[in-house]
């Protein structure tokens, strides 16, 4: 059962992070977030890396076709240029911005924004991915989310890689991967390795 974060008297900034493998519903969960912000009448921005348009250019999309208008951006650095009415900052694929998203989100923090972050906590190697870890640790919220297990039905928390390539990043969906849980992942690749 997910238990969203309680807020009451937190009255400066703070970092959420959700994480999880592909398939687990971060980007679902941001959405929800961000839309009961919205509904609260606070003011959001949402942002992406200018890499993903898996879906769209300008909108971040769950695998569930749930979106929300999102601004691309190559460099994190932006994220310091959010108008000073917004209070809510939402950044989904965390995992391909710099290095220096970390210092980044934590500056909106200290200006007293709520900053929300979804991203994959590890690559298709079973590693953290990009500014991940370094996220989760600076983070005052963390959720970690899960998929099912595509061969045995358990809780996923792999990102299992069913091409060949060798590139930390590839995007792609179903085609390219499933969710997998740390024995079947183990297993897929003792077996990709003979």
């Amino acid at each position: 059962m997910f238990l969203e974060p309680h807020f009451s008297g937190q009255r400066s900034g703070w970092l959420e992070v959700i994480c999880g493998s592909m398939f687990s519903g971060k980007t679902e969960e941001l959405i929800r977030r961000l839309k009961r912000a919205r509904i609260a009448g606070q003011h959001v921005a949402v942002y992406k890396p200018s890499i993903d348009t898996r879906y769209a250019d300008e909108r971040v999309v769950s695998h569930d076709s749930n979106s929300f208008q999102a601004t691309p951006i190559a460099a994190s650095a932006r994220l310091l240029e959010v108008d000073d009415e917004v209070s809510v900052i939402g950044l989904d694929e965390a995992q391909f911005f710099d290095r220096e998203v970390v210092k980044h989100v934590q500056e909106l923090a200290y200006r007293g924004k709520r900053v929300i972050i979804a991203g994959l906590d590890m690559d298709f190697r079973g590693q953290p991915f990009g500014p991940m870890s370094d996220l989760l640790a600076v983070a005052e919220y963390i959720t970690k989310v899960h998929a099912i297990c595509s061969h045995c039905g358990n809780l996923a928390t792999h990102s299992y890689r069913l091409t060949p390539d060798t590139d930390t990043v590839v995007l792609g969906e179903r085609d390219q991967y499933e969710a997998r849980c740390r024995k079947c992942f183990r297993m897929g690749n003792i077996l990709d390795l003979r």
